[in-house]
């Protein structure tokens, strides 16, 4: 028998992405990367939330700015925090192309090109004020509120949820793939059964109408007028309460194989301060806390 191909793990730890843009062999850019990139260390725990924290004032500064009240009465103190928070980020965009082997790697990486957006809507308003093509200056200042999905990289979980989704994505197709063919036959039934003059007046008004009741929304802007017609609406609103629990069947089930698929050392090592398990074979503090993690088990 042929040996059987193993599979990569699906879940990227920590370690994996400094593996992927290369970890420094020592000096400051070591010492740079176990503050930015190890967020179980205690300084990197501290790094990440100051950022967690900066994040989301910077997108409360971007909603209350988008306010008209708000935005006239502060727009000069919003201009300075929002200048503050932008070379803070673009400070730590430089620090993390700094302290990696291989800069382009991450630049060109989902996390990168998250980092940069993050800064670039500023300084593009800031040198280009006049751009007529874009419609508004105000397009490049709401695209700062992409800064949430930085994230993204100071959370773990939401890497275990990408992983999920990922390893589910054929499930998820074919899943979406009867919702499309539920909703076209059911918009077809509805245009042929109600007709243009109860406001179904095409084969995509049907399926609009088809998605909405599905999901249980409703607008009420086209509804049925038939008795024939409200027995298929109910039975779509039905059929949407059991088709609208099948993708969080399909995640949870993913999210438990990753945890089972996981080292189970992990699952043994517990901090001694605050109780929380699953830490990686390999880290040294606690990924909660920061309190030193005991040896692994032999």
């Amino acid at each position: 028998m042929n040996p059987t191909k193993p599979q990569p793990p699906v879940y990227e730890t920590p370690a994996d992405a400094q593996a992927r843009f290369g970890k420094p062999g020592g000096g400051w850019r070591l010492a740079l990367h176990r503050v930015v990139f190890e967020s179980d260390t205690p300084a990197g725990r501290v790094f990440d939330l100051v950022l967690i924290a900066a994040i989301l004032a910077s997108v409360a500064v971007v909603v209350a700015d988008s306010m008209p009240n708000v935005g006239r009465r502060h727009r000069a103190l919003f201009e300075v925090i929002e200048w503050g928070f932008t070379v803070l980020f673009t400070i730590e965009y430089v620090a993390r192309l700094l302290c990696v082997r291989y800069p382009l790697r991450y630049a060109s990486s989902l996390f990168g090109v998250i980092d940069l957006v993050a800064v670039l809507p500023t300084y593009l308003a800031f040198f280009f004020p006049g751009l007529h093509a874009l419609i508004d200056v105000r397009i490049l200042r709401l695209l700062r509120i992409f800064r949430i999905l930085k994230m993204g990289a100071y959370i773990a979980e939401y890497s275990a949820l990408g992983s999920a989704l990922a390893a589910s994505r054929r499930k998820i197709f074919v899943f979406l793939s009867f919702v499309v063919l539920v909703v076209l036959v059911m918009g077809t039934l509805m245009y042929v059964i109600e007709g243009p003059q109860n406001g179904f007046t095409s084969i995509p008004i049907g399926m609009y109408w088809a998605v909405v009741t599905m999901t249980t929304v409703g607008f009420g802007d086209i509804t049925p007028k038939t008795e024939l017609g409200r027995l298929i609406a109910s039975f779509q609103m039905l059929l949407g309460w059991g088709i609208l629990a099948v993708p969080t069947g399909i995640v949870s089930a993913e999210f438990t194989a990753q945890y089972f698929r996981r080292d189970p050392l992990a699952r043994l090592r517990v901090c001694t301060r605050c109780a929380s398990a699953g830490h990686e074979p390999d880290a040294a503090f606690c990924k909660d806390c920061g309190a030193p993690l005991p040896a692994p088990p032999a």
